[in-house]
């Protein structure tokens, strides 16, 4: 199950506690990822959370992986995805969107483009999943999973 941009961490607590009822309920268990949403270049959630305080925030819940996804592109994501790395005992995804929306609300980024973004985070070892947001087409998955392929996942946790 994904969790996905969580701009406030008391809804993907909520979230989570539903899901471990239902896992309760029905005797069964599924991983489980969550993602977040850092809004801007302050480097925070909507609600005013770093990418640490979110991880903190998730780290009761034995979680499958954390990342983010949504409201940045690839290059913008880098810094943030470096935190949880470095903080996390959970895999780690990114689903970047395909740069920024224009004016007219579309994503111009080549998948060419992204994927040179996104090799930084696999030669950093920051990532375990790797997959896209708002923009991407199956053009950039085809590209993103092409170069992903060159790589062995982040193994730092």
């Amino acid at each position: 199950l994904l969790i996905e941009t969580v701009f406030d961490t008391l809804n993907a607590k909520a979230a989570l506690f539903a899901v471990n009822q239902v896992f309760e309920s029905r005797a069964i268990k599924l991983p489980v990822m969550v993602s977040g949403t850092i809004t801007d270049a302050s480097g925070r959630t909507l609600t005013g959370q770093t990418s640490e305080a979110f991880l903190i925030s998730m780290s009761h819940f034995p979680l499958f992986s954390i990342g983010l996804n949504c409201a940045l592109g690839a290059a913008d994501m880098h810094p943030y995805l470096k935190t949880l790395a470095k903080k996390a005992s959970f895999l780690i995804s990114a689903h970047p969107n395909a740069g920024l929306p224009n004016e007219f609300g579309e994503y111009d980024e080549t998948p060419e483009k992204m994927v040179d973004q996104i090799e930084f985070f696999l030669k950093d070892d920051l990532i375990n999943i790797i997959g896209g947001c708002c923009g991407t087409t199956p053009d950039h998955i085809k590209a993103i999973a092409e170069l992903a392929s060159k790589y062995s996942p982040r193994n730092q946790f």
